[in-house]
């Protein structure tokens, strides 16, 4: 089967707004006018017939891992990760970030705060009926993926974060110049200026390109971060522009200005947990190319047992040659290792 097949989309009611997420793994795919199945190696089901319609549950499922997307990415950022999982015998859920993708936008924007994307994650499990669940996340979906886990524990298998670790407090990259571009997008309306001078698709082709790259995207005092790539700058070799066509027609219905609320302009909004201590295992995976890496702080963070005074249960590995985004870039080593830290971790244990 192709992705297509193996990948399910729905909506759900969460907190006002209906939130899109894809599964694999379920194990199954019925409707009362058919009783074709999609059977998922590792699972197993158990099925009750009536005349009419069939009933599937998975019986022996090894756990559900939740996948949280970051920025400019949204659920099929993490395509590769959900078919491994399924295989290997696991529920895959990535969703859309509310405001992204196929999921509704927010009716006040202004007002977002990481707090609400701790509660729609909640929201979602108690959804689909999910006790536990594993948290794999990058880049901006780091920091709710670490405040569920500190927050609620006991709904929590174990978090696994590619490119950011735990950084407790705020972060000001009062160090770096003007023209980072996190700083620059958090005024508001200049991003928006920025990106209308171009196409949708330009604008999610440059930041691809700028964020793959190791260098921190910076602009010059007369320059806009859409300046720092134009159209001859090719995209990276592991970004096809069958996979740039998804991203665009998602964003294309979504637009930037939510994205650009969260998370830039809703960095200092989230409630401090005092003297945080994850009780769940914790696995960062840092590619050494990610312009992250050189962001103030982490690589003290990492390398200085800083994290591990938060995170008693921690491993960390590097990948020398992964970029920002490393799951995307070289996906057969990403899914080697979550599925290791899944069987290391087993969600009956835990």
């Amino acid at each position: 089967m192709n992705m297509e097949q193996q990948i399910e989309h729905s909506h759900l009611p969460i907190r006002g707004l209906n939130l899109h997420i894809a599964q694999a793994g379920k194990g199954f795919s019925c409707s009362p006018a058919s009783s074709r199945f999609h059977f998922f190696s590792g699972t197993a089901l158990k099925i009750q017939k009536s005349d009419d319609f069939a009933v599937v549950s998975v019986v022996g499922e090894l756990g559900t891992v939740v996948f949280l997307h970051g920025f400019p990415e949204i659920w099929y950022s993490w395509r590769h990760q959900m078919l491994a999982v399924a295989a290997a015998g696991y529920r895959a859920v990535a969703l859309d970030w509310r405001g992204y993708g196929l999921s509704d936008q927010p009716p006040e924007q202004e007002a977002a705060s990481y707090d609400d994307l701790v509660e729609d994650l909640l929201a979602i499990l108690d959804a689909l009926s999910v006790p536990k669940a594993f948290l794999v996340a990058k880049d901006f979906g780091a920091r709710p993926a670490y405040y569920f886990a500190l927050r609620h524990p006991s709904r929590t298998c174990g978090v696994m974060c590619l490119g950011i670790p735990f950084l407790h407090g705020s972060t000001t990259f009062t160090s770096l110049p003007e023209g980072f571009y996190i700083l620059r997008w958090r005024e508001p309306g200049r991003a928006e200026a920025d990106f209308s001078r171009y196409d949708v698709k330009r604008v999610v082709r440059t930041i691809y390109i700028l964020f793959s790259r190791s260098e921190i995207p910076i602009a010059k005092e007369d320059q806009e971060i859409m300046d720092l790539a134009d159209l001859s700058t090719p995209l990276p070799e592991w970004f096809t522009e069958d996979d740039l066509a998804i991203y665009v027609s998602l964003y294309e219905k979504s637009g930037f200005r939510y994205p650009m609320e969260m998370p830039y302009r809703s960095l200092h909004k989230t409630n401090a947990i005092e003297d945080p201590k994850f009780q769940v295992p914790v696995f960062v995976v840092m590619g050494e190319k990610d312009y992250v890496f050189k962001f103030p702080g982490v690589e003290s963070v990492l390398k200085d047992g800083i994290m591990e005074k938060f995170a008693p249960d921690l491993k960390i590995t590097y990948i020398p040659e992964g970029s920002h985004f490393v799951q995307e870039q070289f996906p057969d080593r990403v899914n080697d290792l979550l599925i290791s830290f899944l069987k290391d971790h087993p969600a009956s244990a835990s």
